[in-house]
């Protein structure tokens, strides 16, 4: 129900963006309309499998054109310290954790358990509040919210036709540039705030059952609340519902009020 849900709001946008500002309804606007419903089933219809494949190349382009934090970095060495009583794999998938070195404030996770911490993030949080974000984005994985947001951003993206292209329907190999093409949609899809209030409780469940300290929840979702001015509003929390809010939520968690 929930991915029909998701169909009809995708085609239900697409076709009214088709619509919007046209006068007359000529066989054109007939056939984008028509290929604009056709990529958003092609996008729903997405198996998990072809999810990593996209996943797999998106997260090589992202890579390619980002500078990554060597072994030998005191931030790989610190993310590897955080990250060592976290999960391995996730939905069946192993975690593959990587530092950008970047001023930016970010973290995000992919379907094939590409993981990756910005280094601004770093310099901000300690290493509870590190573990709490890096918790939230394994949630987004393993409650299957990652796959969701690549689906919108295939739809989004112009390697939506190569499926069609092929002939047969399978997907095509990216170039590199099509590739980085669609991780850029990727970042810049929204979760719902539903979804990121999940993605929170996992965190905290994650970290209650590895014993882990989960007031970094809190400080950390704190610490973002002062840098966005209390709207979340940084490059990371864009999306989220605001970081105050969240911060008092796991508060309550923590203090047995929810």
């Amino acid at each position: 129900m929930k991915k029909q849900t998701r169909l009809l709001t995708m085609m239900a946008l697409a076709s009214g963006l088709a619509l919007t500002g046209c006068k007359t309804m000529e066989s054109g606007n007939v056939g984008s309309l028509m290929d604009t419903g056709s990529t958003a089933m092609k996008a729903m219809s997405l198996s998990d499998a072809d999810i990593v494949t996209l996943s797999n190349e998106s997260c090589e382009a992202m890579d390619a054109q980002s500078k990554i934090a060597p072994a030998s970095s005191k931030y790989s060495q610190r993310l590897n310290k955080v990250v060592s009583s976290m999960p391995g794999t996730i939905n069946g998938k192993k975690a593959v954790y990587k530092v950008y070195l970047t001023e930016d404030v970010n973290a995000w996770a992919m379907a094939n358990g590409c993981i990756r911490v910005y280094s601004g993030l770093m310099d901000l949080m300690n290493d509870d509040e590190l573990r709490g974000v890096i918790g939230h984005e394994i949630g987004h994985v393993a409650l299957g919210h990652s796959k969701s947001r690549m689906q919108t951003a295939y739809a989004a993206s112009a390697v939506r036709s190569l499926a069609a292209n092929s002939g047969n329907g399978a997907l095509a190999s990216l170039s590199r540039s099509q590739a980085g093409e669609l991780g850029e949609k990727f970042l810049n899809a929204q979760f719902s705030q539903s979804q990121e209030s999940n993605a929170d409780d996992y965190s905290f469940d994650l970290l209650t059952e590895k014993k882990m300290k989960r007031e970094g929840l809190v400080t950390g979702f704190q610490k973002l609340s002062k840098l966005s001015g209390g709207s979340g509003g940084n490059s990371m929390m864009s999306s989220h519902p605001p970081s105050d809010a969240r911060a008092k939520r796991m508060q309550d968690r923590i203090d047995g009020k929810k």
